[in-house]
């Protein structure tokens, strides 16, 4: 099972290689992505994808909203990757 740091981190490391202009030091874990950075449908699609291949886990299109913001990646993928 993954610890809230432990996505937290991988969620940072995925922007950065995604979205090398944002500024992952001053991310606001409730606002989305988007809305703090240039972050675009590619860009989100892309991030949802890397979390798929990196957890081998399924993450259905309906549920990429949730992973909208760094909280929300975090209380969701901490109930995918659970016992």
């Amino acid at each position: 099972m993954l610890t809230e740091d432990q996505i937290k981190e991988m969620a940072l490391d995925i922007i950065g290689k995604i979205a090398p202009e944002a500024d992952i030091e001053n991310l606001d874990p409730a606002v989305r992505f988007r809305d703090q950075f240039d972050f675009d449908s590619v860009d989100f699609m892309n991030f949802a994808v890397a979390f798929q291949e990196q957890l081998k886990v399924e993450i259905p299109e309906e549920d990429y909203p949730q992973l909208a913001t760094l909280k929300g990646c975090i209380a969701y993928l901490k109930s995918k990757t659970g016992p």
